[in-house]
């Protein structure tokens, strides 16, 4: 080959390389854009559901808090200031059964989700309600499958306890410091209402006060 057809033969070379070279950075140009674009679809992605998040979870929030102020369709309420609390010994003479306060025993029932099988002193599960715990109460009239299905939630909740009461007038009663509710049945709404509102709600004398290491049945 003559020198002249080896220069073009190395230039044509060089082109060809240099095309593939041009073509090369072409391609990562693009892969490179490709990524930049797919990482801020995702990152916007995200960040959109993260503020759908927050304000669903806000949303929520306003809407237990709404419906923790309602009251209780069926409650009896008393006033919180005319309830005595002070310790005393001995029996209270109590105007309302089951009690929804007064003066009590020193010590308080364990309620971190109790179920007692058995009546238990109101003087102690007076003390419990004033720590902000719910109690909730039956009589000889509540149905196996009420009494069952009570007992499982109340031993899923901290701050509640339960026990028979064979002279109170509501098959199923439900009581919290200064209030009480009387439903037939478990299955009533209300009483999932009820749990909300006043399992350490705002009528509790001493919010945070022990449940736990207190009397337990005999």
């Amino acid at each position: 080959m003559s020198k002249t057809g080896k220069k073009a033969a190395a230039a044509d070379r060089r082109a060809r390389i240099e095309a593939m070279r041009r073509a090369e950075q072409a391609r990562e140009r693009r892969n490179r854009v490709i990524t930049v674009t797919v990482s801020v679809v995702i990152v916007a992605g995200l960040a959109g559901w993260g503020a759908y998040a927050i304000n669903d979870a806000d949303r929520k929030e306003k809407r237990t808090a709404a419906e923790a102020k309602k009251p209780v369709r069926g409650e009896k309420t008393w006033d919180a200031k005319k309830l005595g609390r002070n310790h005393v010994a001995g029996t209270v003479d109590y105007p309302m059964n089951p009690p929804v306060g007064g003066n009590h025993n020193q010590a308080w029932m364990t309620c971190d989700g109790t179920v007692y099988t058995e009546p238990i002193a109101d003087e102690n599960a007076v003390h419990s309600l004033e720590h902000g715990s719910v109690w909730v109460t039956y009589n000889d009239k509540a149905a196996d499958a009420d009494v069952k299905t009570l007992g499982d939630k109340v031993s899923r909740t901290p701050y509640t306890l339960m026990s028979p009461v064979e002279g109170q007038a509501g098959t199923i009663t439900l009581s919290a410091w200064g209030h009480q509710l009387s439903v037939e049945k478990a299955a009533d709404p209300r009483v999932e209402q009820f749990f909300t509102k006043y399992v350490q709600g705002a009528q509790t004398p001493e919010p945070g006060a022990a449940c736990s290491n207190g009397l337990t049945a005999s």
